[in-house]
């Protein structure tokens, strides 16, 4: 599955910087480890590399790329390990050879010669067959057709752009978040500066931000307080043009045909003129100040009652909207989840027919832990198939292991993963050690994080800061939550814990209470191994 950004070690960086120092590039070559032989690796290393956004989208549509995938991390673990184990000895052997530690410069020169074992005078042929190795995978990516596009990552990940347009008969749950959304929208402050007020509606995928979002543009309130409406669904591909254009065409329901930034922009902002306006933009991810102020041009002239709601995973987003705070989507109630569920699957059928799917069923949406649109999705892949025993697999099975096609919970977190940069990639990855339900710190987790060299301090900025920065940007995304028990404790939900472990694979082992033999054939892949038992 999705982990190969946990291949791209930050680490591996600072190890290639380390060595280049001079102190210890000195002591390489007493050692005589060839220094062009590192720059061959770094080289090998970056002509793999360069195709793997390429890679990762194909993966799940090619068994062989993602067999290439996996000789790719193992290679690149074996170096780091071996770069990792030459900073090491060469700063021990730094330490050592100070004044302090040695009388003599003679002295120095025996110990150089003494400290390092016959094991250690094999490193550069162990160098040379990494080399070799990734020399060999790089060969590969023009027979599997990967390439580097530069069109980023997302181009197999399209989704259908999201209306307005929404059955409220089939929504379950939201009715106090849908009040709470739209006495935010009525409430008649015009205080602002900039001339309309942004609503931020925040939350992990599926969990229903655009479902909200949709109920409360259709209100009848809302038709009456505001003079224009107009929708646009943003996605990870922020273009001012086709987001003009889309709000232009939804708030004059009419279709334009220029894609002239400033004609739309004049068309938008004479529409918008001292009218009373909502707008929605769902799906942002842009974190760029000078896209969110092209865009928001247009919007200056109007009412300032307006409003605009977004929609986002990230409130990171939000920083450079001048946003409200952000109104964080919880997810639903187990008995709103079961009716969700019930309508997708169950709601004409005989009860008494189907009493024992109706057992298995609760059990399945308890699986969900209150995210709709897993429910749906699992409610429209079993509707087909009403079977007690394919409900027992299903109910049995990992949600990660279940048809793709039919799949759609898959697609919305791997996105959010995707989006990370690889250092938060390989942070998140690691937390698949952690049990379903776990509760951990804050600083611990960091902790653990800067023991594995996944936190390299800043030019002015601690280890320990940059960590807590790491911690801050997961959380700001919805991959981590307060623990609704202990709040100065965090949990993941169970699906993002289930993603955790897919995009790591096999590089993290966890066990719970009961050790399976058959996993200790994974040991020469395995790099984090988490045991947990209630009896210790």
């Amino acid at each position: 599955m999705v982990w190969w950004e946990a291949v791209l070690s930050p680490a591996l960086q600072v190890l290639f910087d380390k060595l280049a120092s001079g102190d210890i590039l000195e002591l390489l070559r007493r050692w005589n480890i060839n220094d062009l032989l590192l720059e061959k690796l770094k080289i090998a290393y970056f002509t793999c590399t360069v195709v793997l956004d390429d890679a990762e989208e194909k993966q799940y549509f090619n068994p062989a790329i993602q067999t290439w995938l996996d000789m790719l991390k193992d290679a690149v673990c074996e170096a780091e390990d071996a770069l990792d184990f030459l900073a090491t000895e060469a700063l021990r052997c730094k330490v050592e050879l100070s004044p302090q530690s040695l009388s003599n410069q003679v002295r120095n020169k025996n110990f150089l010669a003494n400290n390092f074992s016959p094991y250690d005078e094999g490193m550069n042929v162990k160098i040379e067959k990494i080399i070799e190795k990734l020399e060999f995978i790089a060969k590969q990516k023009g027979i599997l057709g990967l390439e580097s596009s530069g069109k980023g990552i997302h181009g197999m990940m399209h989704r259908t752009p999201t209306t307005p347009l929404v059955v409220e008969s089939c929504i379950y749950g939201r009715e106090n978040e849908k009040e709470d959304i739209i006495n935010l929208l009525l409430a008649d402050d015009g205080t602002n500066n900039q001339g309309f007020s942004v609503i931020p509606i925040v939350g992990m995928g599926g969990i229903g931000k655009t479902t909200l979002a949709q109920i409360v543009y259709n209100d009848k309130r809302i038709d009456e307080a505001f003079d224009v409406k107009a929708w646009a669904c943003v996605s990870d591909d922020f273009n001012s043009i086709n987001i003009t254009k889309a709000l232009l065409e939804s708030s004059t329901a009419k279709p334009c045909d220029t894609m002239n930034l400033e004609l739309l922009q004049r068309g938008l902002k004479q529409t918008l003129n001292k009218k009373r306006f909502l707008i929605v933009l769902d799906d942002v991810w842009n974190e760029n100040f000078e896209n969110w102020n092209e865009l928001s041009i247009s919007f200056m002239d109007g009412d300032p009652r307006s409003r605009i709601i977004v929609t986002s995973r990230n409130e990171g987003v939000l920083r450079v909207m001048k946003a409200l705070p952000a109104y964080r989507l919880k997810e639903l109630s187990d008995t709103q989840c079961w009716l969700l569920f019930q309508d997708h699957t169950l709601e004409n059928e005989d009860s008494e027919k189907y009493l024992s799917l109706r057992q298995i069923g609760r059990e399945i949406v308890k699986k969900c832990q209150g995210l709709p649109l897993a429910v749906k999705m699992l409610g429209g892949l079993l509707a087909s198939k009403l079977d007690a025993v394919y409900w027992n697999q299903v109910l049995n099975s990992n949600l990660w292991d279940l048809p793709q096609k039919k799949n759609s919970i898959l697609p919305s977190l791997r996105l959010s993963y995707h989006h990370l940069p690889p250092n938060l990639k390989r942070c998140f990855a690691y937390c698949s050690i952690f049990p379903k339900g776990y509760e951990f710190e804050r600083k611990n987790l960091v902790l653990l994080w800067m023991a594995e060299g996944f936190v390299q301090p800043g030019a002015k900025i601690s280890m320990e800061e940059v960590g807590d920065e790491y911690f801050s940007e997961l959380l700001s995304r919805s991959f981590f939550q307060e623990s609704a028990l202990n709040r100065s404790r965090y949990v993941m939900h169970d699906l993002i814990n289930d993603l955790a472990g897919s995009v790591s694979r096999i590089s993290c082992v966890r066990q719970e209470e009961n050790w399976q033999r058959e996993h200790l054939e994974w040991s020469e892949k395995v790099h984090h191994f988490s045991y947990i038992s209630q009896q210790i």
